[in-house]
């Protein structure tokens, strides 16, 4: 089997928040997954006896980014449902979510688990009367304390 050479589409993927009826029911199709990120500290030690004169990198702590997911406004509220929850238990509102890309036939190609989520902010559709087609959109930020990559 060769390896593929042409990159995957960023258009196919799905988002799995390990909501209350399980995968088999997603909570809506997201639009936009952002923020996938994840950085490690770097300290520079150099030792005073050191023959060479140039400095050591240890990695030290690392952190992961804000995950930010669109979609638009559909007749569900268990979005809802998981932000009274991180408002009213807290660190036991956790969930792992899972996003994953697909390829063109809608295998699954690679995918990253979000660790420890915990809903930190919202921002809810901006309203027009202007008429016209646009979507209503909301927008979830998420808070994530660990990141891992599964292929």
């Amino acid at each position: 089997m060769t390896e593929r050479t042409s990159p995957f589409g960023n258009y196919n993927f799905t988002v799995d928040l390990k909501g209350p009826h399980g995968p088999e029911t997603p909570l809506g199709g997201f639009s936009d997954v952002s923020g996938l990120e994840f950085e490690l500290t770097v300290s520079e030690y150099r030792s005073g006896n050191d023959p060479e004169m140039h400095v050591r990198k240890i990695p030290g702590l690392h952190k992961v980014g804000d995950v930010t997911l669109k979609r638009g406004v559909v007749k569900s509220d268990d979005l809802w449902a998981w932000i009274s929850s991180a408002r009213l238990k807290s660190v036991n509102a956790q969930r792992d979510v899972v996003v994953t890309m697909n390829d063109e036939a809608g295998s699954r190609v690679q995918a990253w688990t979000l660790r420890g989520c915990i809903p930190m902010k919202y921002t809810g559709p901006t309203f027009a009367a202007k008429g016209g087609g646009d979507v209503a959109m909301e927008e979830l930020t998420l808070s994530i304390e660990g990141l891992e990559y599964n292929r």
